[in-house]
């Protein structure tokens, strides 16, 4: 059972105020039942920063098993330091460290933390910003399992795999453009403002791959040295409009039937972007327990129940350290795999390796293979400063 507690309650070493939260151990009196918080109908077709603010946090240490394909534990007796994730956990909800809407963590695969804030509900899918980018890498992977892709694959021309381009009007060096320097944003392109301008204020005559000609048309010439680092939306969409040219059918029932109704992820959604096919750069929304399924995926080097959905090689690589961001925003510490982060996290005298999935806002999976432990964040927060707590509480709190 989840239990409303009063207003102000002495909970371990510190306060827990207007907050929903399981711990009938240590008030066994107390007996209202407190579920986790559902969006109405009407929430269900409201936008999403139009959706009203929870009124009471809901931080739950025993999660509810909602029959969605999750195994459920305990925190603290499934592992976790107890008293260091409701420290968090209240930090949050008294809004210490910005603006987020949910945090849930597993560990050792049994979903042991589960709390949402502000905008978060347990039944909603919540908007993903670049997160989004990390699922297409997934996608990537699937469709190699599946043998439409080879490891090699990666090193060929992208536009070897696109057959309905006119080449004689690309610019030079467009032949040097690769999957591999797509997926790690190296592919060279850059436009001039003008350029930039044509591509957004036009967007009736770039649907399908009239998008990518443009492209490789608009662009400065590719060279050595435009090939650096550069985080920018037309190289995950150049690899979105390769997976809609190797899979079957399309590649939005591609996404839907191969990648996420194999992990049990029917509740979502994800827009399209001038092309008509699924935006790559942004644009998906998923609940945060199904962010957790996709982090498993992960954390479980492409297997799910048994079955390798997503090319094991493939996915080691993809969330390595290939590159180094070089944008104001990102890290010094953070890495770039095949749209993926890496970086290491650092307690006590040892260091752990971090794969992130990373979106605006603050929307995260992270995950701690050496410690078994999956974090799932979903925020709306403009300055983004959570992976300070994720150092100084959750990954403390599992290392024995």
């Amino acid at each position: 059972m989840k239990y409303f507690l009063p207003s102000i309650i002495l909970l371990s070493t510190f306060l827990v105020t207007g907050c929903a939260t399981h711990e009938p151990d240590l008030f066994p009196d107390i007996g209202v039942d407190y579920v986790a918080p559902e969006a109405t109908a009407a929430e269900a077709e409201t936008f999403f920063w139009d959706l009203p603010f929870l009124e009471t946090a809901f931080i739950d240490t025993a999660p509810a098993d909602r029959n969605d394909g999750l195994v459920v534990g305990e925190l603290g007796v499934d592992g976790g330091n107890k008293a260091m994730i409701l420290q968090l956990a209240q930090e949050l909800a008294d809004g210490k460290h910005g603006d987020y809407d949910s945090v849930l963590i597993s560990h050792k695969g049994k979903l042991l933390f589960e709390s949402y804030y502000l905008r978060g509900r347990v039944n909603l899918p919540h908007w993903q910003g670049s997160a989004t980018k990390p699922y297409v890498s997934m996608v990537v992977g699937r469709a190699m399992q599946l043998g439409y892709l080879t490891m090699a694959d990666l090193d060929k021309p992208l536009v070897s795999f696109l057959k309905d381009l006119d080449p004689t009007k690309f610019v030079d060096g467009v032949e040097t453009i690769t999957l591999h320097k797509a997926m790690t944003m190296r592919s060279g392109l850059r436009f001039s403002e003008e350029h930039m301008d044509e591509l957004r204020e036009n967007p009736s005559q770039f649907k399908g791959l009239d998008q990518i000609q443009a492209f490789l048309e608009l662009s400065a010439p590719i060279t050595s040295e435009s090939q650096s680092y550069k985080y920018q939306s037309p190289d995950p969409i150049m690899v979105m409009q390769v997976l809609d040219a190797i899979v079957p059918g399309s590649a939005k029932d591609f996404i839907k039937n191969e990648l996420l109704n194999k992990i049990g992820i029917n509740d979502y959604s994800w827009r399209h972007d001038l092309s008509g096919l699924p935006s790559a750069d942004e644009g998906s929304s998923m609940m945060s327990r199904d962010m957790l399924k996709l982090g498993a995926l992960v954390i479980n080097e492409g297997k799910w129940n048994g079955e390798q959905l997503l090319s094991a090689d493939y996915l080691a690589k993809a969330t390595s350290a290939i590159t180094q961001p070089t944008e104001d925003w990102q890290p010094e510490t953070f890495f770039y795999g095949y749209l993926w982060y890496q970086t290491n996290l650092t307690a006590g005298d040892k260091s752990y390796d971090v794969k992130i999935a990373w979106g605006g806002g603050g929307n995260r999976i992270i995950l701690f293979e050496e410690l078994d432990v999956i974090v799932v964040i979903t925020g709306h927060d403009g300055e983004d400063k959570i992976m300070a707590q994720v150092s100084e509480f959750i990954l403390p709190a599992f290392i024995k």
